[in-house]
This record gives C-alpha cells, structure tokens and sequence, in this order.
C-alpha cells in the first residue's frame, strides 16, 4: 500500500505539475499572441496614420482646383443659359423684322401708333374720359391735339429756350 500511494502522490505532482507547467505554456503562448497582435497593431497605426496624412494631402492639394473646376462648370452653365436667351431673343426680333418687310403690317402699325389715314378718309380718336382724367395734360388744348404735334411744339420751345428768345 505505500507504493501505490507514493505512485499515486508523484502521479498526481506530475498531473499537478504538468497542469502547471501546461498553463505557463499557454500564459507564454498568449503573451506571445498579443504581443504580435500589438506589434501589428503598432504597424497598421503607422500605416494607417502615413495613409491619412497622404489622403489629406491629396485633398488638401486637389481641393483649389476642384473648387476651380465647380466655378467654371458653373459659370459655363450661366453662360449657355445666356446664350439660349439671346437666341430667342434673335429669333424673335427677326421675326418682328420679317412682319416689318409685309406693307399691309406697316400700314396697320401707321394706322395705330401715328394715327395716318389713307387719302380721302377721315380721323378720329377717340378719348376714354376716364385716362382723361388719369393722365392729366397740361392744358386742355395739348391733350385735343395729336401726339406729333406736341413733339413738334415742345421741339420748338427747347429750341426757343436755349436760343435765349
């Protein structure tokens, strides 16, 4: 019975021991793992860092010339709206100058704005009451006669005035 219980003591130190030992090898197996985990760790900050400071860089060096490009794009784009415009604006005064060549449009715009009359017809115009009132001439006798004939009188007025008569 004495050596069963001696085996069985070194049996169980060297189970107790190599349970020791087993968990110092892992202890040192984990040190080792984290310590590697640190150093790439350590690594992938500095390259992670040296990757940031060239992708500011770049933004730093591009942003001038995008900002450059974005006004230009901008101003190519207010410039084409421009042009648009002034295409329509073409398009419809050569149209005006086409109803302009037409003599039956001439004469109509005479008949309206210069108030002509063909030979042997007769004039009338006739004066709402009401814009009379609104536009208040300067005397009666103005507001009774055409339009050119005022143009005329006050042509001759200034000319008068500035003659010193």
């Amino acid at each position: 019975m004495g050596a069963t219980k001696e085996r069985d003591r070194s049996a169980a130190f060297s189970t107790t021991t190599r349970i020791r030992l087993l968990g110092e090898q892992t202890a040192a197996r984990v040190y080792r793992s984290q310590s590697r985990r640190q150093a790439r760790r350590s690594r992938l900050t500095g390259r992670a860092a040296l990757l940031a400071l060239v992708v500011c860089s770049l933004i730093v060096a591009l942003a001038y010339p995008i900002r450059q490009y974005v006004a230009q794009r901008a101003d190519i784009a207010e410039q084409e709206r421009i042009l648009e415009e002034e295409r329509a604006e073409t398009e419809r005064l050569r149209d005006e100058k086409a109803r302009w060549q037409d003599p039956a449009y001439v004469e109509r715009q005479a008949r309206e704005r210069l108030h002509m009359v063909r030979p042997g017809e007769r004039g009338y115009t006739v004066v709402d009451p009401s814009a009379a009132r609104e536009r208040r001439p300067q005397s009666k006798a103005a507001a009774d006669r055409a339009w050119y004939v005022n143009l005329f009188d006050g042509v001759d007025t200034m000319d008068r005035a500035g003659r010193g008569d």
